[in-house]
């Protein structure tokens, strides 16, 4: 047996940083992974670089930052580079296993894996079947599984429709313990576990509805800036889709994604219990993340693309070994960390250095980030974003619009101070900061250095025809051919 590390990367979508019980959440139950933070390191400054799927998972696969790596807009069929953290595993002879959502394009490249036990909700625009539909074909559902009628992108909720072993969050679990169970006993294991939820669809088992049933739920963050001054474009364009939530409403999403969440944390304790059972657990180094969070109503706002905490903010949990001592138990490291920080990480830990492409940094060894740099979009809903230890500035280019907070007095973001003479200073300091970050079309917002933005804009509203990227029934699955007799026109 190998005495090399063996490492669990688990990662979900669309969980924001502060759902965690050991972060103070009052309603939100994860006992296994408070659990993990009373036994190793919680960040509770980690931050999604661009708080959307595909380029968060390029920043968390190849410890770039969108400008490195270069997606800042959701380009969902640009090639992921050679230089992954799956390809410096397994060049260092580690036998590399991923389960669950990759997001990659084309969806079967492995990105350096060994293999991928594949689910990529139901894209069936890309011409494949994943293997979590073949799993439920085999078991006599085939093309069942949006059958809920719920969306993708949307908060219309019910309770899971099939069996529980048949839900998705069920599936990745039970493929990764395979995997594990499978091992070669001779080399260390790289296993990364990437679940879906709980980004939409909200389909949670209701048995884990029912264990909400008696827990109050937080009411939806406020803010003194939304009712006082007129919206960014951005975030005005975003609360004028029409979606128009009561509180009850509020509360029974935000309690369906609660469940799904507990239901992942749940899971989590299969894993680990059979790296425990398969006397791996002790010379095994875990870390949990998301590729970014969901606004969950917060500021009237729903889903990601944005700098607010509820998007931009994700967990970041590390445990090391019993032997680790670079690693703290219990502890709460206070540094800013992103997610191109996670490759970094892993690597020293297992004592292999990052490829050149790599510019994050260890949260192990690595010297402390005196700031972290964000960036979403190129077109009007472009927003950038650039915090310190204490102070956050948000800049929306259309209208030429800034945004500051104290997120050491107001985590909530609930007053913009951007218009304080007391803090004047800071917004100039992080201002000029900002600057110094831009690049490529960015430059078209500066005249003669100074930030001039873009004309105002007013938001208008946007109709959601396709119900947030609904699925439909996929059985048979539909027809690919490039026979010219087959292809017809729409």
């Amino acid at each position: 047996m190998s005495d090399r590390p063996n490492f669990l990367l688990i990662t979900t979508d669309q969980w924001p940083a502060h759902l965690l019980g050991a972060a103070g959440h009052p309603a939100v139950q994860t006992p296994t992974l408070d659990e993990l933070c009373r036994n190793g390191t919680r960040y509770p400054n980690a931050t999604s670089e661009c708080p959307i799927c595909v380029p968060a998972r390029r920043s968390l696969m190849t410890g770039a930052s969108p400008r490195r790596h270069g997606d800042r807009v959701y380009d969902d069929q640009m090639a992921m580079p050679p230089e992954t953290l799956a390809a410096s595993f397994s060049a260092a002879g580690y036998q590399t296993q991923a389960v669950g959502k990759l997001h990659v394009f084309p969806q079967r490249d492995r990105i350096g894996f060994d293999d991928v036990h594949l689910d990529e909700e139901g894209r069936a625009q890309y011409g494949v079947m994943d293997d979590y539909e073949i799993f439920l074909g085999d078991r006599g559902h085939p093309g069942q599984q949006f059958d809920h009628g719920m969306s993708t992108d949307g908060y219309v909720h019910r309770p899971w429709h099939m069996a529980e072993a048949l839900h998705v969050t069920n599936w990745a679990t039970q493929a990764m313990i395979r995997q594990i169970k499978r091992r070669d006993p001779t080399r260390p294991g790289f296993w990364y576990l990437s679940y879906r939820h709980p980004h939409p669809p909200l389909v949670p088992l209701q048995a884990y509805l029912d264990l909400y049933r008696d827990i109050p739920i937080d009411a939806a963050r406020g803010d003194d800036w939304s009712a006082t001054q007129p919206l960014p474009f951005a975030v005005a364009s975003k609360r004028a889709r029409g979606e128009k939530y009561s509180e009850a409403q509020v509360a029974a999403i935000r309690r369906a994604f609660y469940a799904l969440c507990t239901h992942i944390d749940h899971q989590i304790r299969l894993v680990i219990g059979t790296l425990r059972e398969e006397m791996l657990l002790d010379n095994t180094i875990i870390l949990f993340t998301s590729d970014h969070g969901d606004m969950l109503g917060d500021h009237g706002l729903w889903a990601k693309s944005l700098f607010y905490q509820g998007a931009a903010g994700v967990p970041m949990i590390l445990l090391g070994r019993p032997r680790d001592r670079g690693i703290g138990v219990g502890a709460v490291d206070d540094r800013l960390v992103t997610l191109a920080d996670v490759m970094p990480t892993l690597l020293d830990l297992a004592g292999i250095a990052p490829p050149q492409g790599c510019d994050g940094r260890s949260m192990v060894s690595g010297a402390p980030r005196p700031h972290v740099y964000g960036e979403f979009g190129t077109d009007a809903a472009a927003t950038r974003m650039v915090r310190d230890a204490r102070h956050k500035l948000i800049y929306y280019p259309v209208g030429n619009v800034r945004q500051l907070f104290d997120l050491e007095e107001d985590p909530d973001e609930a007053g913009d101070l951007s218009g304080d003479p007391a803090c004047a200073g800071v917004l100039d300091r992080l201002t000029d900061l900002l600057v110094s970050e831009l690049y490529g079309s960015d430059l078209d917002w500066l005249i003669e250095g100074r930030l001039t933005g873009l004309p105002a804009r007013e938001a208008g509203p946007r109709r959601n025809r396709d119900l947030s990227s609904q699925r439909g029934h996929h059985w048979p699955p539909q027809l690919h051919s490039d026979m010219p007799q087959l292809l017809t026109s729409a």
